[in-house]
């Protein structure tokens, strides 16, 4: 049997809870040997984001948040990237280094509809599965459409998967950081001591 892959990209501007469980959950649901998140370097749809934190800094907080969870794993494939990061690129380079593994993507419902996606046929050819985490409130209908935008020959790959309703999100922990506000129960005790240390975000 193949050995099969979860991949979660992204900014994690801070990392949090929500990103934690959604990978669990898929995880789970999918019967997922491993999931790899990839902190992202330049992102397309945040090039000019100047509240984005240092590349490194989100790395660290993406390790320490994880090690405590022997089915999740960190890479540095798109931090060590100079140039901009697109998702097809990433599984292809993937597909590269594990050439027989199968590999599933994880993202948000929100980045489904928001994001521009790079080759998107391309990458649903590579994947075995797509899979868009819902929670409570999102539309069904969004979704529908969004995916007929998209136009891809592989729909049959697409899965919904309904998580928990965290409203936990890395802008809200910026502004309370910035605030002075608790952020005690958002994210992991590890990525809070730091976040307090560093200052990453304001006090």
């Amino acid at each position: 049997m193949a050995r099969t892959m979860g991949v979660m990209g992204g900014t994690f501007n801070p990392i949090h809870y929500g990103h934690l469980l959604a990978a669990q959950e898929a995880r789970v649901e999918f019967a997922l040997d491993e999931v790899l998140f990839i902190p992202n370097r330049t992102p397309p749809h945040k090039m000019n984001d100047p509240e984005i934190a240092d590349a490194e800094a989100r790395y660290l907080m993406t390790c320490l948040a994880t090690v405590s969870n022997p089915y999740f794993r960190v890479s540095r494939l798109e931090l060590d990237k100079p140039s901009v990061s697109y998702t097809s690129e990433t599984i292809e380079t993937l597909h590269a280094l594990h050439p027989e593994t199968e590999i599933s993507f994880i993202t948000g419902a929100d980045g489904l509809i928001q994001y521009e996606w790079h080759e998107f046929d391309n990458l649903m050819e590579m994947l075995t599965c797509f899979i868009v985490v819902t929670r409570p409130g999102s539309s069904p209908e969004d979704l529908e459409r969004r995916c007929r935008e998209l136009k891809t020959r592989h729909m049959q790959k697409i899965k919904f998967l309904k998580i928990p309703g965290l409203d936990i999100s890395s802008t809200d922990i910026r502004g309370r950081l910035r605030e002075g506000r608790p952020i005690t129960y958002l994210v992991p005790e590890e990525v809070e001591r730091y976040l307090y240390k560093s200052q990453l975000y304001g006090r």
